[in-house]
């Protein structure tokens, strides 16, 4: 786990930020043993998860609007998790609609002791709280007017949505009828085109 370490602390610091490795790394163990028998991820190289997950997932934080966020199909965590070791004061959601993908999270969950997060089991558009988010953050999840259509009853008056994609979404961009930004950024160790759509409510 050497090699891990080093690549998420390296990462880490490149972002300018602050948070417990350690905890990083149980996460990234738990991952790769559920991963054998639950299918959680197609990537299966420990020291690409710390990359392609984490990294990326830390990425968007300066741009994330606290302290109520919630990660729309969460999936095996990402981003929420690893935003919700970054900023412990945050109150972060993680929603996901798939039941062995929820246990995984409530496991991550017992196992770093993260009493910040809060764990979902719905689809998003039966998932009616009683508090709107500052942020909606979502990950590889759906179209950009889809996850408008499907998350606006839970945006706050002044919140954002931050839609995570690869390359620059142009065909989505022009679907949706609301103001909006796109910030590309950097993972340190992956190449690939990454961006962040962020849309006003």
């Amino acid at each position: 786990m050497d090699q891990t370490a080093s690549i998420l602390n390296n990462g880490i610091k490149t972002l300018g930020l602050s948070l417990p490795v350690d905890k990083c790394l149980c996460y990234l163990q738990l991952l790769s043993r559920w991963n054998r028998a639950y299918n959680l991820t197609a990537i299966r190289d420990i020291n690409e998860m710390a990359t392609r997950h984490i990294l990326d997932s830390l990425a968007i934080f300066s741009w994330v609007k606290g302290p109520h966020v919630i990660d729309v199909g969460s999936g095996a965590g990402f981003p929420g998790i690893p935003l919700a070791l970054a900023a412990p004061d945050w109150q972060v959601v993680l929603l996901d609609s798939n039941g062995k993908k929820i246990r995984f999270l409530e496991e991550v969950k017992r196992v770093l002791s993260l009493e910040n997060v809060t764990i979902v089991h719905d689809r998003v558009e039966h998932y009616h709280p009683t508090m709107a988010f500052d942020t909606i953050v979502t990950r590889a999840f759906s179209q950009l007017d889809q996850m408008i259509q499907w998350t606006h009853h839970l945006i706050a008056p002044k919140g954002i949505w931050l839609a995570m994609k690869g390359r620059y979404p142009d065909t989505e961009l022009a679907a949706i009828n609301r103001s909006y930004r796109v910030q590309t950024y950097d993972v340190s160790g992956e190449e690939t085109e990454r961006c962040c759509v962020i849309i006003e409510s």
